[in-house]
């Protein structure tokens, strides 16, 4: 395992250029407001998909999807949500490494406590004038390295 793509906030619309820009992930993460099932379709089509459901994702195939999930890459251990403000659990003392989050569309990285926090942004329609994103993280360095990636409109 070398790299994990991470996308967030769909919101129904899966870019060409995501696609592109997930192309060679390991394993593809996507934290929640995905819009479609097709979405979840096309990226396992890249890489085994681990997902969390979102506010917007409504209806049946949604049900389906837990509100936070666990990730292993390698030897890395990453907590799925779609809003951080809502983590109820302590990263640090449950040994994960990485927590990865969408919900806010805005693209950001940061480390507490040891972990490392990452939101992609939003991949799917603008809002406001924040970026349009996708990140990877790669997980053979330490600490792990994280690149945001722009995605063409």
């Amino acid at each position: 395992m070398r790299t994990v793509g991470l996308i967030s906030d769909t919101h129904g619309l899966l870019r060409p250029s995501a696609l592109r820009a997930l192309q060679g992930s390991d394993l593809i993460i996507h934290a929640g407001d995905i819009g479609t099932p097709e979405i979840l379709a096309e990226l396992g089509e890249i890489a085994p998909v681990v997902a969390v459901r979102g506010n917007v994702d409504k209806g049946e195939w949604a049900k389906a999807l837990p509100e936070t999930a666990v990730a292993g890459a390698g030897s890395i251990l990453i907590y799925v949500l779609h809003d951080v403000k809502q983590m109820d659990l302590d990263p640090t003392a449950a040994q994960f490494q990485v927590v990865v989050s969408g919900h806010s569309h805005q693209p950001g990285q940061m480390e507490r406590n040891g972990v490392l926090y990452v939101n992609p942004g939003s991949a799917g329609p603008r809002r406001f004038k924040l970026p349009i994103m996708v990140a990877k993280l790669d997980v053979r360095s330490a600490p792990i390295g994280v690149e945001f990636v722009p995605l063409a409109e």
